[in-house]
């Protein structure tokens, strides 16, 4: 579902989580960095996406964001002049049990 913006709606059910754009999102190193940072952190965790210092262009990350809130594993909150970023840590675990956990151990690259 999507908002008047075009963004996808906060009310992600977990039956909405694609498994082929989970797994399309998970796929890039970096945005899986971002998951795996996110997984490691407490629950409920909120961190602006300049904090993960990927090593990208500023229009790449705003790209990788955008990939993984349309896949359902993030959500994104404006905060003035920049973003949060939220783990949909409840939907993922109902929808893919054990997921979260795997790229939580994985060996950063």
């Amino acid at each position: 579902m999507r908002d008047e913006m075009g963004e996808k709606d906060d009310n992600l059910e977990p039956v909405d989580l694609d498994l082929g754009k989970v797994l399309t999102a998970l796929a890039d190193p970096h945005r899986r960095r971002v998951i795996r940072e996110l997984a490691q952190a407490d629950t409920g965790t909120e961190r602006t996406c300049a904090s993960f210092q990927l090593p990208v262009s500023k229009a790449t990350v705003t790209h990788h964001f955008r990939v993984l809130r349309e896949a359902g594993l993030i959500r994104q909150v404006d905060r003035g002049n920049s973003r949060a970023a939220a783990l949909r840590r409840e939907e993922i675990d109902t929808r893919f049990p054990g997921l979260l956990p795997l790229i939580a151990e994985e060996i950063s690259p």
